[in-house]
């Protein structure tokens, strides 16, 4: 089973993520986009730290997909993701066609779909107030307008494609958004 966590910056993905690894690190295997591998993380620093025209960054996240579905997605096991495909469509819709952003992307991915998909969305005060103090990185750059843009793509992409998910409001208690998720994915 390949399961998701997506959301924009400052939701609490990581904390998500690690609270999941903490529990079941023999169990599943855990990557994240852009990264996951030594061949990933070479993409994410260039990624997150370059100013790249909108075309190049789009070819470096298809890069570090192809790979990571290569090396890492196809083993049996269940696979638990900080993000996927299903964000870098959402970003790619601020500059690129839909359609042509989920061919590329299912060409990257072998048109591997996911089992669940976990959406932690956060509100426009919730956002000021986590990003408040913190370092942006490139894309951050972009402003917290830019980044409930792309909250709204996910939710978008994710009913486009009908995939199987759950929509956590990000303001709970890390633990409380830890049970509903355990809970959707049946651990």
């Amino acid at each position: 089973m390949f399961i998701t966590i997506e959301g924009i910056d400052f939701v609490g993905k990581s904390t998500q993520i690690k609270l999941l690894e903490d529990e079941f690190k023999d169990r599943f295997i855990f990557t994240k986009e852009p990264g996951g591998s030594e061949f990933g993380s070479k993409l994410r620093d260039i990624l997150l730290n370059e100013n790249l025209p909108k075309t190049t960054e789009l070819f470096l996240f298809l890069a570090d997909r192809s790979y990571k579905y290569e090396r890492i997605i196809k083993k049996d096991k269940t696979i638990i993701s900080d993000r996927s495909f299903i964000s870098g469509i959402a970003y790619g819709l601020e500059f690129f066609d839909q359609n042509l952003l989920i061919s590329l992307n299912k060409l990257a991915t072998n048109n591997n779909l996911f089992a669940k998909v976990i959406l932690l969305e956060i509100s426009k005060d919730e956002l000021k107030l986590r990003a408040k103090n913190q370092k942006f990185d490139a894309i951050e750059q972009r402003g917290l307008d830019y980044l409930l843009r792309i909250q709204n793509n996910l939710k978008k992409i994710i009913n486009d494609l009908e995939l199987d998910h759950i929509i956590i409001d990000a303001s709970l208690d890390k633990f409380k958004i830890n049970e509903k998720i355990k809970e959707f994915i049946g651990v």
